[in-house]
Formats: C-alpha cells, structure tokens, sequence
C-alpha cells in the first residue's frame, strides 16, 4: 500500500520551485501542478484550470481540487507558498498520507532574486541570450518583513509537524542540481523510477556573487550587520502557559467594566474601587461569574471596557514574599513555604515579627526569594508557578482564551486612569481610589540596591521587556 496519496513543496518565490517542479515533473508516477491554491491564479498564469476543476470552483471549495489531485493515476502534488489559500494548509497538514516537501533558501539569496526579478519582468530563463541584466536595490525595511513572513511560515510549518509526528523531506536551493538528490526524493516520494540527468531547459538567471547583484551592496551588508541572525538576544521562555481564570474575573453590575486581575498584590483597591462605583450608581456590587454567566454580561452590555492592572515586577515580587511566603498565617502556602526553606535555601525566619528578623535578614531572604522564582518560572523546579507570582505576560497570554484586556492600566498610576477610565464609558460622579495601607514591617525602598534589580529582571525578563518596565524607583 502506498505511504502518501498526494505531496506538497512548500517553497516561497525565488527558491528554484520552478526547477524543482520541473525535475519532478521527469519522474514517471509524479506529476506537480503548479502553484494549485495561489489566490490570484490557479496553478500557473493564464492557465483557466487544473484536472476539470476552474479557479472558481477551487476558491468555493478548496477540497474539490485536493479530491481530484488525490484521484490522478500517478502520484500528484502541488507547490505552497505561504501567502496561498491558508484553509489548504490546515488541510493538507492535518493529512498525514500528504508528502511535504520544504524547499529553503538564503532569505537573502531569495529576496535580491525576487528584487532583480521584478526590476526586468524576467521571472524564467530558458536561454541565456535572453537574459536581462539588471541589479538590485535593497531595501532594509522591506527585507525585514520578507524574513520575517518566511521565518514565522518555516516555524508554523516546523511546529505542525512536530505535534502531529509527521516528518518531512528537506531540500536546499543547492540540493537542486544535484541528481542524487532528486532520485532520493523520488525514493521517498515511493516512486520506483530514476532520472539520468536533470532538466536543461531552465537555467539559473543570476549566477554572480551578491555584490555584483545588489546597486547599494555596502548598505545591505551594514544593514544585514544589525540582524540578529542567531536570535541571540531572544529570552527563552519555558513558563507554563496559563489559562483564562474566568471566575476571578470581575464584573460591574452598574457600568460596561469587567476587571481582568493580575494576581499579585493591587487587586483589594480596584476591587474595593468597583464596589464603590456599583454602590454609587445605586446598584448592588458586581460579582464574579462563570464563562457562561460572562459571556451573557457582555451580551447585555454593549461597549463594554475589559482592564487590568500591571505592576513593577520588583514591587509585586516583594508584596508576595511579604504576604504570602512570609506571613505564616497564609495556610495554602505553608508547603511551598517549608519547601523553599529546605530545598531552595530561603532563609525564612520562624516569626517574621521579632525583633530577631533585621533589615538585613529580609533583604538576604527576599534575594534567595528572587533566585528562586528565575528557576521556578524557567520550569525548573518541583514547585508550581503560582499566579501570585507568575509573569504578568502569561497572565495576559491566559486572558486571551477568553477575552482580551483593551485597557492596561499602570499601578503607579491607578486612580487617574480608572477615573478616565469610568468616564469614557458614562459613569458620573466618579469614587476616588482608596490606597491600601501597606503593613510590611520592611518596604521595599528599605532594602532596594542594584543588585535586587538585576536578580529581579533575570526572573522577570520578558515583563521588563514587553511592558517597558524601567528600575524601580520608590513611590
């Protein structure tokens, strides 16, 4: 029984697909039509169909061509690009009896071709006195967002086949002149036949080195400088993903607001400031509700505004050591409390209230407190990320299942902006925003140096990052 029904080249333009169409093409039991799902043309220009089925028929119902490429005698394909019709796609990588094919390139390489390409209209070249010279002009910002498209499409691609535990035959630009290479393909593919040599008809178009290609070659190669190739600045990432928690959501029974809090300290004042907003509206205080309960209170409230708060990673790391690893009256916590003390080396004092426990004992616990969190968040601990102390990211990754925040509001600038806030969408008479008394035996500002800052950017990396959090500096 045959291991595939039909393939894929998944290719971009400017990567010798056209060669490799053509190679394939030579193979008895292999037939490729094309670029069978290009949005603009079907399979080729100017060609009005491919096996009996026209371009309208495949734009309203894509499957229609699949069934009738699945159907030929031979073994039939198509090439896919990444702007092609994206319902394919899902299709055709839910489907493993679908051979893929990955052609690659030097993004580079591929993108002076396709520049040049389009300065002489010469996208073939079957003889070589036909060729048209012309050169490139390179263009940072547009180079960027080509890199950018086919690397997002190659790491969507990578990652679909991995979760799915298909593999796929990769073939470089180079790979193309090489006939050992095509008649391994055709092995894969579980076509039998053998090619003695490869097509002569098309011919490589631009041959020289890039600086004979590209007019501005010294701009290209500063711009290229400033790339990061190697995604060397990237932060690795290995926190859990969060889900949306929608039964600590908040919803206001007199105006369109729903809260999305970011466990972690600064919750009590929005709470006690939305409570106070119902009850001066003459209504009862909102509540909290299930998904289905939410998603009829969105119904009912056109126009609807959904906020969270965001706090300095710093500020909100050392509220939950001080509320919730160091209060020992915080009973859900007293296993990870213990567990730190034993396992992380956490210096937690037994009384947190004694004259025992100095300034200098909690500024050493909290530090040891920092470290453990970079672990914990890396994944690299026994102990659960707990949403006190997860990454505000995550949190707001996790809202998204359910419901974005369309208003992020800055805790050192709470009051003003829920004020703002309640006023865009009608309320009157506005309650101001009650601070909570902070209790902490010792602040922040008290024990606050450089090198509590870097060990809070190393946990909190892509926070600082993502939201544009600066040092800390004390309210």
């Amino acid at each position: 029984m045959a291991q595939f029904d039909y393939f894929v080249v998944f290719a971009e333009m400017r990567t010798g697909s056209n060669f490799l169409e053509t190679n394939l093409n030579a193979f008895d039991g292999l037939a490729c039509h094309g670029e069978a799902f290009n949005p603009h043309f079907i399979g080729f220009p100017n060609v009005d169909s491919i096996l009996d089925v026209t371009q309208d028929a495949r734009d309203a119902d894509p499957k229609k061509l699949l069934r009738a490429i699945k159907k030929t005698p031979e073994l039939s394909g198509f090439r896919y690009f990444h702007d092609h019709d994206p319902r394919v796609f899902d299709m055709v990588m839910d489907d493993a009896k679908c051979a893929k094919v990955v052609l690659t390139r030097n993004p580079v390489e591929s993108y002076v071709s396709w520049k040049i390409a389009t300065a002489t209209g010469q996208w073939k070249l079957t003889d070589a006195k036909a060729r048209k010279d012309g050169k490139a002009d390179f263009d940072a910002e547009e180079f960027a967002g080509h890199l950018d498209a086919l690397q997002s499409f190659q790491v969507m691609l990578l990652n679909r086949m991995q979760v799915s535990g298909q593999s796929a035959f990769y073939v470089a630009y180079e790979d193309l002149q090489s006939v050992d290479v095509m008649n391994g393909l055709a092995k894969w593919l579980g076509v039998n036949s053998q090619l003695e040599e490869l097509d002569k008809n098309l011919k490589v178009q631009n041959p020289s080195p890039l600086s004979d290609k590209v007019s501005n070659f010294g701009q290209m190669t500063t711009a290229l400088a400033g790339l990061d190739r190697f995604n060397l600045t990237r932060t690795p990432n290995f926190e859990p993903r969060r889900g949306a928690a929608v039964p600590t959501y908040f919803a206001s029974s007199s105006a369109p607001l729903v809260y999305l809090p970011v466990r972690g300290g600064g919750q009590d004042e929005v709470m006690s400031w939305l409570k106070a907003l119902d009850g001066a509206q003459g209504g009862t205080p909102g509540s909290k509700l299930s998904q289905n309960g939410l998603r009829d209170w969105m119904r009912d409230n056109p126009g609807h505004r959904s906020f969270s708060v965001l706090r300095h990673p710093l500020d909100r790391a050392h509220s939950v050591f001080c509320h919730r690893i160091l209060n020992t009256e915080q009973g859900g916590y007293q296993g990870i409390r213990t567990t730190l003390s034993k396992r992380y080396g956490v210096s937690l004092p037994d009384d947190p209230n004694s004259d025992a426990y100095t300034k200098s004992d909690h500024r050493n616990a909290f530090t040891q407190f920092l470290r453990f969190l970079k672990v914990n968040l890396a994944g690299q601990t026994s102990v659960r990320v707990d949403p006190d102390w997860a990454s505000q990211v995550k949190t707001i990754e996790g809202f998204a299942e359910f419901v974005l925040p369309d208003r992020l509001i800055r805790q050192e600038t709470l009051g003003a902006e829920l004020n703002a806030l309640a006023t865009s969408v009608g309320v009157e008479n506005v309650p101001a925003v009650t601070p909570k008394e902070r209790d902490d035996r010792y602040r922040l500002k008290d024990i606050y140096d450089v090198e509590i800052e870097a060990l809070s950017r190393a946990a909190y990396g892509r926070d600082y990052l993502m939201f544009g959090f600066k040092d800390w500096v004390a309210a």
